[in-house]
């Protein structure tokens, strides 16, 4: 299994994101919406998934979604923080 193998879907009704594997949730991002900003507070693997790219492939699916829907993006979460400090092409939605 790989981040290749998953699938993301936004849960509003919870406020995060999930990454799944099949029918099991690996991992979430967990946010709050205000007027145009999206604020990730805490993100969370699985640790019988860890060390396969599943917190990365969350992240950028997430920080997509943000693009998509014009969203500026604060990331309280030094996860998600950390990972657009390594992919400087999503710097601008901060």
């Amino acid at each position: 299994m790989t981040a290749a193998d998953t699938v993301v879907v936004d849960r509003p009704e919870r406020s995060r994101f999930e990454i799944l594997v099949g029918d099991e949730v690996a991992g979430r991002a967990f946010y709050r919406l205000r007027d145009g900003l999206i604020v990730f507070t805490h993100t969370e693997v699985d640790d019988r998934f860890g060390g396969r790219g599943i917190g990365g492939a969350l992240a950028r699916a997430a920080l997509d979604a943000a693009r998509a829907r014009g969203l500026r993006v604060r990331p309280d979460c030094p996860f998600i923080m950390g990972w657009i400090e390594k992919h400087p092409e999503y710097r601008e939605l901060l």
